[in-house]
């Protein structure tokens, strides 16, 4: 998943694919353990789709905290 890709979910739907690809994470690292898992480097794919979802969502939450701190701070002068 491109970063562009992620930058246009909502963020409902962000946090649902990142519980569902920490799910799918967990099932991967099963396989790896248990010498099932066909393809190692999807466990890395999913890795870095999980860091991507969750940047762009903290990202997010700064933006909003940031627009919040500067109209109470100029609410003030």
């Amino acid at each position: 998943m491109k970063i562009f890709d992620v930058r246009n979910i909502p963020d409902q739907e962000l946090e649902k694919r990142i519980r569902e690809e920490e799910e799918n994470l967990i099932h991967l690292k099963f396989q790896k353990a248990t010498s099932q898992l066909e393809s190692p480097i999807r466990v890395r794919l999913v890795r870095r789709d999980i860091a991507r979802m969750k940047t762009v969502l903290r990202e997010r939450l700064l933006k909003k905290a940031t627009a919040e701190a500067a109209s109470t701070h100029g609410a003030k002068e």
